[in-house]
């Protein structure tokens, strides 16, 4: 199910979505001081193309300076990245087959807004940090 899911996914937004993470990314490491900013944005962008299966979850010792980072990506890029999950999210929604597609849309906005302090990692793995309910 997962697989047809991100098929789906991969069709109708995640490339797009994909598109504006990897150019985010390039912007970010030719501005040499930026460079970890790209890299998230490389990482999300992974996600962003192929999401169901996994998930996001705090980075164990991550401190001040990832809530710093986070402070400036979202002045610069996190928050047109986050409109562009907005912008995706409401045809999904309004085709009544795209609504799971859309609330998983909805669902990448806290990444595409704080990227830093987080790691992706598979639902099907054990991870310290991840507890499934």
């Amino acid at each position: 199910m997962k697989a047809i899911l991100n098929v789906i996914w991969l069709v109708l937004s995640g490339f797009w979505l994909a598109l504006g993470y990897a150019l985010a990314g390039i912007i970010c490491c030719v501005l040499i001081v930026t460079i970890p900013w790209g890299i998230a944005s490389f990482r999300i962008a992974g996600y962003a193309l192929w999401p169901f299966g996994r998930t996001v979850v705090d980075r164990p010792g991550a401190g001040g300076w990832s809530v710093l980072g986070n402070i400036v990506w979202i002045v610069f890029a996190g928050w047109w990245l986050a409109l562009g999950h907005i912008i995706t999210a409401v045809p999904l929604f309004v085709s009544i087959i795209g609504i799971p597609l859309g609330i998983a849309n909805l669902k990448m906005i806290p990444i595409s807004l704080l990227p830093l302090g987080k790691d992706i990692v598979s639902t099907d793995t054990r991870y310290p940090a991840y507890q499934p309910a």
